[in-house]
């Protein structure tokens, strides 16, 4: 790779303008980072195109002189995908920032990808339409963002992640060129599907101007319930057994007592009952546009739980309490950050699995001497594993945590699991890879980013190193 010379500096700022283009300390500060354990690496240049063909021109000029380039989202991400470890340039996704068509007659929507997604989803709501993938930063992520990893969320037992909603994608390719990956339709069975590809790939293989979601109508109702544990083997246990008597919820959170505390504590809440002997809560809903339905439906919840020890269930009695719960499970992640566990492994097991997993990482802790905190999206069984080591605060390059989460990540395989539901894998979960893929597969993968990307420039080094 190569670096930014005065005269390709100068390039650069024709293509975006002097107004967005910035070589200041502050903005090699703010963009170098996003929420990825305590990582920094400085750019040469940030920029803030917003147009697709001031991302085309800036491309070919990168490809042609080996610049490596990041594309970057809002910066939430948290495994280092838009950290520009390799230098080069930054591609700021900020200015796209337009809902361009709400099509209600075809229950679609046309946005750019610098559209923060809880925006998205109140201008759709305001048409009674939904848009279910709901990650727990969506008041400041981007809806490219999660394009790029594939997001999920709390409602994406019942409605699925992101990729159930892509029907279309505008990219630029890492050469240049500006293409469509496939139809505004329900159903394609024309060639290879380029859209699902591009969903998930972390910015690997072409940076994305232009998205086309489906929708849904918007649920009328919903019912929120607290179900207390003394056992965290018990709240585990229970998730696979609602499914089991025929309910799907449209969210099954596990929050276990430390999560809960430090969250109420940065919330300032006492919302959720911290009982003597509590061990998690599991918050269920249900949604739907039948209210006696829905009333049923959490009566066979009651029911079912009733037989794993579950304590006092607790009701959501209006909008702002359900509100005060949702804030508390958002605010999960950050607060145990803030508590020092600042290492965050994104597991994924078929639900039935759930308890041998937390059985398994809470042995695990014991053994090596850490503290764990488990919280998640239960009903996927999706859950988020929140480490404080006493000496090791992250986990990239460090010899003694990799250990740790190869022990953990095997027992994710073992259980028919991954290790990442929704995070992706960026940087720093890179060298797991083999862990869940043969060579084979490894050399697909890698096969397919060189043909996107022959240079090797948009994102290099994230998801897997080529040279490896």
């Amino acid at each position: 790779m190569q670096k930014i010379t005065k005269d390709l500096l100068e390039q650069i700022t024709q293509i975006v303008g002097a107004s967005f283009t910035f070589t200041d300390a502050e903005s090699f500060e703010k963009y170098g980072r996003d929420e990825t354990e305590n990582l920094h690496y400085t750019p040469e240049v940030v920029v803030k195109p917003n147009t697709p063909e001031q991302i085309s021109a800036l491309l070919i000029l990168c490809n042609q002189h080996l610049i490596p380039v990041t594309p970057r989202g809002a910066g939430t991400g948290l495994t280092g995908g838009a950290l520009p470890h390799l230098g080069g340039l930054v591609i700021s996704m900020e200015r796209f920032n337009s809902i361009l068509e709400i099509d209600e007659k075809n229950l679609q929507v046309t946005t750019e990808p610098g559209v923060i997604t809880e925006v998205l989803q109140n201008t759709v709501k305001e048409k009674g339409l939904f848009y279910p993938p709901d990650p727990a930063s969506k008041g400041s992520c981007f809806i490219g963002g999660n394009i790029s990893e594939n997001s999920g969320g709390p409602k994406a037992v019942k409605y699925g992640v992101v990729k159930d909603y892509v029907l279309n994608l505008q990219i630029v390719l890492p050469t240049g060129e500006i293409i469509w990956t496939g139809s505004n339709v329900l159903k394609n069975a024309t060639g290879y599907n380029l859209t699902q590809l591009i969903v998930g790939s972390e910015g690997t293989l072409g940076i994305v101007t232009k998205i086309v979601l489906r929708l849904l109508p918007h649920p009328k109702f919903d019912l929120l319930m607290l179900a207390p544990f003394n056992s965290l083997e018990k709240a585990s246990e229970a998730v696979s057994a609602i499914f089991r008597a025929g309910i799907t919820p449209s969210a099954m959170e596990l929050m276990e007592i430390e999560s809960i505390k430090l969250a109420s504590k940065m919330c300032d809440s006492t919302a959720i009952p911290i009982t003597e002997n509590l061990a998690a809560h599991l918050i269920i809903e249900v949604d739907g546009n039948n209210m006696d339905v829905l009333m049923n439906e959490m009566e066979a919840i009651a029911e079912v739980l009733a037989n794993f020890e579950v304590g006092d269930l607790l009701f959501a009695d209006d909008a702002q309490q359900k509100n005060e719960l949702w804030k508390i499970r958002r605010r999960a992640n950050e607060a145990a950050v803030n508590a020092g566990y600042t290492i965050e492994e994104d597991t994924v097991v078929p639900r039935a699995a759930l308890p041998e997993l937390i059985n398994g990482v809470k042995a695990m802790a014991n053994k090596n001497g850490f503290k764990v905190v488990i919280v998640g999206h239960a009903g996927d069984g999706n859950l988020h594993i929140r480490i404080n080591h006493p000496l090791y605060k992250t986990s990239y390059e460090n010899t003694e945590i990799q250990t740790i989460l190869i022990e953990i990540f095997e027992l994710v395989k073992k259980l028919g699991g991954t290790i990442s539901g929704e995070h992706g894998i960026g940087l720093i979960q890179k060298s797991f890879m083999p862990v869940m893929f043969d060579p084979i597969t490894m050399e697909i993968m890698k096969g397919i980013k060189k043909l996107f990307d022959p240079n090797n420039i948009l994102n290099s080094g994230k998801i897997f190193d080529l040279s490896k």
